[in-house]
């Protein structure tokens, strides 16, 4: 499709609580598609909320298949959306990753693990493996959590497999809206792909102790120009993206010699 429209869904998670927080995401996903929306993007851990004690409780620890999620596999693929959720989810062989859960019309839903993972995260959760690249209605869309994107070579090895889209799933703190303005202008510079975050709203709501969301989920232009930005509140950013945009700069760069990554 020429044009591709997508969300991020800057909700609140009900802290511990899989099932509620796939409802949630279920409701908004079929609104999403109401809209026309075609991609759903959620903050990190949003089946849980990030609290990374609540990681300790088994029963907050999902599976790609587990029945919890039916509602949400159900709803994406009536309402003809790919959907993309925060959860703790454990691997076979028994790996358990902060991971970004897609799931799509089709049915299917795929996993990609946070590879950066950072402080306490690492004392509960394996670094993701190779990371997902989509196809959502012909557009290569990477998936990203967090800290990944401020990685530059997570997101260099999306654009290296043809990523057109990079959506990351976050928590950035009150105080770090600056870092996560960069991180994704940045990458979305860089690779000339368009980039879109979902963040919690602004403050502690479905956060553990410490944290304090800085809101601002956004969309931003393969030129590095933030083009949405979400306010403090609660809600469900939308934008088309414009393929033809996308190309005219990568036509732009290869006749002025840039290699891939360079602007």
């Amino acid at each position: 499709m020429e044009t591709l429209r997508v969300g991020a869904a800057q909700v609140p998670s009900a802290p511990g609580d899989v099932r509620r927080n796939a409802r949630t995401a279920a409701e908004v996903v079929r609104r999403a598609g109401e809209l026309g929306v075609r991609l759903v993007v959620f903050p990190e851990l949003s089946l849980i909320g990030y609290d990374l004690a609540a990681v300790r409780d088994r029963e907050n620890v999902v599976t790609a298949d587990d029945v919890r999620l039916d509602v949400l596999r159900d709803t994406a693929r009536a309402a003809g959306v790919t959907a993309v959720v925060g959860a703790a989810c454990r691997r076979e062989g028994g790996a358990v990753w902060i991971a970004a859960l897609a799931a799509c019309p089709d049915g299917q839903v795929h996993v990609h693990g946070k590879r950066y993972l950072h402080g306490p995260e690492r004392d509960l959760f394996q670094p993701g493996g190779e990371g997902v690249v989509l196809n959502v209605d012909g557009w290569k869309v990477a998936l990203a959590v967090c800290y990944d994107a401020g990685v530059p070579d997570h997101a260099a090895e999306a654009a290296r497999r043809g990523a057109e889209v990079y959506a990351g799933s976050v928590l950035y703190d009150t105080g770090e809206a600056r870092r996560f303005d960069v991180h994704f202008a940045a990458r979305a510079m860089d690779h000339r792909m368009y980039a879109v975050a979902a963040n919690y709203p602004c403050g502690e709501a479905g956060l553990g102790a410490g944290w304090a969301s800085c809101g601002a989920s956004g969309v931003w232009h393969p030129d590095g120009r933030r083009i949405h930005r979400a306010g403090a509140d609660s809600g469900l950013l939308l934008a088309d993206l414009a393929h033809a945009e996308l190309q005219a700069l990568r036509a732009r760069d290869t006749r002025a010699g840039y290699p891939r990554g360079a602007t």
